[in-house]
């Protein structure tokens, strides 16, 4: 088997040179040297098992995002400066928060709130109560505040998301544009919102005045990158896989990489965020896929279907070594497995060797089935925190 493995490898990287994902929230300190920032310090913040996300500061030093406990997703708030002490400022019972968002000149935040009955508004929470009041009758994605009455957010329709400028003095909601992303942000030094069009083939951000509704091309995203972030010096970052990379709208023809994360637990870059003051910066990645396929072999070993399922994409698919494909789809594969685990009592797997490689986890598995023992690769290939390709070699 070892012989395999190595023949597997080597053919591996001959072919490729080049639920809710488990996520953490991860902040550095953020300097600027010769002109260009300089990340330092880093922390993971969310340090928790499931979904964090949507990072945002309440203030300078006070950090927001989304994170799940007990089966829901509640609002977190972190004192960096207070040894990281972490508080929970939402617990509703019958729905889970997101994409929380200080509200200008209040002390309260601005999060979505999907119901259990699927229900999804965008409401205002009390920082010390956590008591909450509607402030938008329309199924908000995502949201930014222009001011203390004016709101620019991402509204759900016909599956997909349009630009919607909601005054909450006069009521009125006026839509500006069709088709676009989830980044909306304030830009710096100007009286505008920024947000992402998806109306062509390459993605544009784009300036808005919530006012007047004039709008006007600033660039394109990178590589149809979802999120970004200005820093005050009118920078905009971008997350891409294990890189961040920056573009100065005044100065830059293109884009530039500012850095590589080599790390394993980083991966999947999106969610980037920054303080008032251009000093901290946080962003959201995807675990490593280790994590992922070990908690795929954990289900397994357990005969947990629906903990099996939970780690794989809706369109998987699984192949046999180099590229024969036999089973495509979520639902074929359930069905699959569910009469494997129910017919087999004493299905085990054991790892041998694992190799994790960008997105891609290798592992040679002695797996007992049936009483007969055989050995086994696998390769993994983890797409925003799910399964989405398996490739065996028997």
């Amino acid at each position: 088997m070892q012989k395999i493995l190595c023949f597997f490898i080597g053919a591996f990287f001959a072919l490729s040179v080049y639920g809710q994902a488990d996520t953490e929230v991860f902040l550095f300190d953020l300097d600027m040297k010769n002109g260009l920032p300089l990340l330092s310090n880093p922390r993971n913040v969310s340090n928790n098992i499931g979904y964090d996300n949507q990072p945002s500061f309440l203030h300078d030093d006070t950090i927001l995002f989304s994170s799940t406990r007990a089966g829901q997703t509640d609002i977190r708030k972190i004192d960096i400066e207070e040894g990281s002490i972490s508080s929970w400022i939402t617990d509703t019972p019958t729905g889970s928060e997101y994409s929380p968002l200080k509200i200008p000149g209040r002390e309260t935040i601005s999060a979505i709130r999907l119901d259990l009955d699927g229900l999804q508004r965008l409401y205002e929470y009390d920082l010390k109560t956590g008591s909450s009041t509607a402030l938008l009758d329309l199924k908000v994605g995502y949201h930014v505040w222009y001011n203390d009455h004016i709101i620019v957010s991402s509204v759900l329709t016909d599956g997909r998301m349009d630009l919607v400028v909601s005054n909450l003095k006069d009521g009125s909601n006026h839509t500006y544009q069709k088709n676009v992303g989830r980044s909306l942000h304030k830009i710096p030094n100007s009286d505008l919102v920024s947000y992402i069009s998806k109306a062509n083939d390459s993605w544009q951000i784009m300036s808005l005045n919530p006012v007047s509704g004039a709008t006007k091309v600033i660039t394109n995203t990178f590589n149809k990158a979802e999120d970004m972030c200005w820093l005050k010096d009118g920078t905009i970052l971008m997350g891409a896989g294990k890189t961040i990379v920056r573009f100065d709208p005044k100065t830059d023809v293109q884009w530039q990489r500012l850095m590589y994360f080599p790390q394993e637990e980083i991966n999947n870059i999106t969610r980037i965020a920054t303080n008032g003051s251009s000093n901290r910066l946080a962003f959201v990645a995807d675990v490593s896929p280790r994590h992922i396929v070990q908690k795929q072999l954990n289900a397994y070993n357990a005969r947990d279907i629906d903990g099996f399922m939970d780690t794989y994409s809706d369109n998987v698919k699984l192949y046999n070594f180099p590229n024969e494909l036999f089973l495509e789809g979520k639902e074929k594969m359930r069905q699959r497995y569910a009469r494997f685990f129910e017919n087999t009592p004493d299905l085990h797997c054991e790892i041998k060797n694992r190799i994790v490689t960008g997105n891609k986890v290798i592992d040679e598995e002695y797996i007992t089935a049936n009483g007969t023992n055989f050995g086994a690769v696998a390769i993994y290939e983890v797409i925003d925190g799910k399964i989405a390709k398996v490739t065996f070699l028997r």
